[in-house]
């Protein structure tokens, strides 16, 4: 099968770096962090510094209205309250559809009746290994939250012509948020289909 990052019969290696050697630069709680010395195609080496991440999952979560499932959350290091999709990284062993059924759980109260797995996205391909596994959900249920201890954010609904202006004004700039629209956009006018699935019991 043709690699999907390029064009079918073009040949890649005159772009590829090839890894000399490897430092790990810092192992925490959740991220780890690499500094490679890598071959360049003309044969000069360089460092790459990136971040070994464990994955992702983000839902793109509709009520049966047509509203959107979104949330507000104070985010650290941009040092704002963002709104976002629901999301939430993978743990060890877990399935993609796992995490994403106990994300939306945990941090909005919703269950869903039917899953479509979207597509992935790579936010920051520059100097990260992570993806976000997209994820739509219909036939909502609303029940209780069970937030992670320290988690804080708040849970509203919004249509997605609402979510589509705050996008266009940069009201909303979290990048798993935008392509989320993106695909939600294309899903709603039929030009990309969904394969939708029951809940996993």
């Amino acid at each position: 099968m043709a690699d999907a990052n390029r064009q079918d019969g073009q040949n890649d290696a005159h772009l590829k770096e090839t890894q000399v050697a490897s430092e790990e630069i810092l192992k925490g709680d959740f991220l780890h962090v690499m500094r490679d010395t890598v071959s360049l195609p003309d044969g000069r080496h360089t460092s790459r510094e990136y971040v070994i991440h464990p994955g992702a999952v983000m839902i793109v979560a509709q009520l049966d209205d047509g509203r959107l499932v979104l949330e507000r959350q104070y985010r650290y290091p941009m040092s704002a309250v963002m709104i976002e999709f629901p999301a939430g990284k993978l743990d060890a062993g877990e399935s993609s559809l796992a995490c994403a059924q106990r994300e939306l759980l945990e941090e909005t109260g919703y269950s869903a009746r039917e899953w479509a797995r979207a597509g992935v996205l790579h936010p920051v391909i520059s100097y990260s290994t992570e993806f976000i596994d997209i994820w739509f959900a219909r036939g909502l249920t609303l029940g209780e939250r069970k937030l992670d201890a320290g988690e804080f954010l708040d849970v509203f609904t919004a249509t997605p012509a609402e979510l589509a202006s705050w996008c266009a004004s940069g009201r909303v700039t979290d990048a798993k948020t935008l392509t989320g629209l993106l695909w939600l956009q294309n899903v709603l006018t039929g030009q990309w289909v969904l394969d939708w699935q029951p809940a996993a019991a």
